[in-house]
């Protein structure tokens, strides 16, 4: 049981991180030109079509740290431990496979993101369950023809980042990298 946890946790690795840059990012100042909501201001109704605060600035970190991840997973991947617990080569298509997982990440975010203001829950308003997991569906759905995880995988994914997302973003929170602890 351990092993799949870790194969599992390394395999997320690159998503995890993509989700945590957008508010590294903003905090930091880095890429302010593209602080720019992705929706443009379109509503759907009364309502933003994704939120103001679903930027260029963090679809484009999240997408950057995810290929930088998987290229320093590419760099493991030649130590014995690290290739026996990577579900895929690394060497072969770590660029592809970073680029994909930060992006489907961060997209999964976005649609769940979408779905919110349609359920009229404002930005930032916590949504149990869909709050923790958008970016692990958003993952597997761009990774899957790369990665073609097992069950196994992706019920251990959901299950371990349903405790992970939360602890990280209080740790978040209480280090000012958060608004909201949720």
């Amino acid at each position: 049981m351990f092993d799949i946890v870790i194969t599992t946790f390394y395999l997320l690795l690159p998503a995890y991180l993509a989700n945590m840059a957008p508010p590294g990012f903003a905090n930091a100042g880095w890429l302010k030109f593209l602080d720019k909501p992705v929706d443009g201001g379109f509503r759907l109704g009364k309502d933003y079509l994704f939120g103001s605060s679903k930027t260029w600035r963090g679809l484009v970190a999240a997408t950057i740290v995810g290929v930088i991840v998987a290229g320093i997973q590419s760099l493991l991947y030649g130590n014995l431990y690290f290739n026996e617990i990577s579900l895929i080569n690394y060497h072969r298509y770590w660029l592809l496979f970073g680029f994909c997982a930060g992006l489907g990440g961060i997209l999964g975010d976005l649609v769940k993101s979408f779905f919110k203001r349609r359920l009229h829950i404002g930005s930032g308003g916590p949504w149990p369950v869909f709050d923790q997991l958008d970016f692990i569906v958003g993952f597997f759905v761009a990774t899957y023809w790369l990665v073609r995880p097992d069950w196994q995988v992706m019920l251990v994914a959901a299950l371990m980042t349903l405790v992970l997302h939360p602890l990280t973003n209080v740790i978040a929170y209480f280090l000012k990298l958060k608004k909201v602890w949720w």
